[in-house]
C-alpha cells in the first residue's frame, strides 16, 4: 500500500507538473492575445485620435460663377478677353474665349492662373518685381509678370486661380479681381 501511494503521489506530482506546465502555456497563449489585442487597441485609439485637415477644393460650379463675374465685367468694359481658371494643382477647370477675343490670348491666360497658384500671389506683384529692376524672375519658366492671374483663396485655403487676357494687363487685373471677389459672397 505504501508503495501505491508512493505511485500515486509520483502520479500526483506529474499530474501537478504537467498541469502547471499546461497552464504556464495556457498562460503564454492568453498573454500573447492580450498582447495582440493590446497591439490592436493601441493602433484603433491612434487612428481614432489621427488628425485629418479639410481641404477645399475649386467645383466647376464655382468656376463657372467666378468667370460669370469676370465676363460680365468685361462686358461692362467692352473689352473681349479669355478667361482661364485653374484648381490648386495648375489643372484647367473652366475656359472662355469671348467672341472677339485675340488667340494669343489663350496661353496667356492660361498661363497667368498658373503663375498665380504656382507661387500663391498674383501676378500684378511679379509685374512690379521686374518693373523695379528684378529682371531674374524672367528666368523662371511658370511666372507671367503681367496682370491679371490671381489666387483663389476660400476660407484661407488656395483652392485655384483666374487668369484672364485680352486687354491691357490693367483691365485684366480689375477683370480676374471682379471674378475673385465672388469667393467674399460664398465665404458668407
Amino acid at each position: 500500500m505504501l508503495l501505491k501511494l508512493k505511485n500515486n503521489s509520483v502520479n500526483n506530482q506529474k499530474k501537478l507538473l504537467f498541469c502547471e506546465l499546461i497552464g504556464k502555456v495556457i498562460d503564454l497563449e492568453s498573454e500573447m492575445k492580450l498582447n495582440k489585442i493590446l497591439l490592436i487597441l493601441i493602433l484603433l485609439t491612434g487612428a481614432m485620435f489621427a488628425q485629418v485637415g479639410t481641404k477645399y477644393s475649386l467645383t466647376l460650379e464655382l468656376a463657372k460663377k467666378i468667370a460669370t463675374a469676370a465676363e460680365n465685367k468685361a462686358n461692362e468694359m467692352r473689352i473681349e478677353v479669355v478667361i482661364a481658371i485653374v484648381d490648386d494643382g495648375g489643372n484647367l477647370i473652366f475656359f472662355e474665349r469671348m467672341d472677339g477675343a485675340q488667340l494669343g490670348s489663350i496661353n496667356v491666360a492660361q498661363k497667368k492662373a498658373l503663375s498665380a497658384i504656382f507661387f500663391k500671389r498674383t501676378t500684378k506683384s511679379y509685374q512690379e518685381r521686374v518693373q523695379d529692376g528684378n529682371n531674374a524672375l524672367l528666368s523662371i519658366d511658370e511666372i507671367l509678370p503681367f496682370e491679371g492671374g490671381i489666387p483663389l483663396i476660400y476660407k484661407d485655403n488656395y483652392i485655384g486661380a483666374i487668369g484672364v487676357s485680352g486687354g491691357t494687363p490693367e483691365q485684366d487685373g480689375i477683370i480676374a479681381e471682379a471674378g475673385s471677389k465672388i469667393l467674399i459672397e460664398e465665404a458668407k
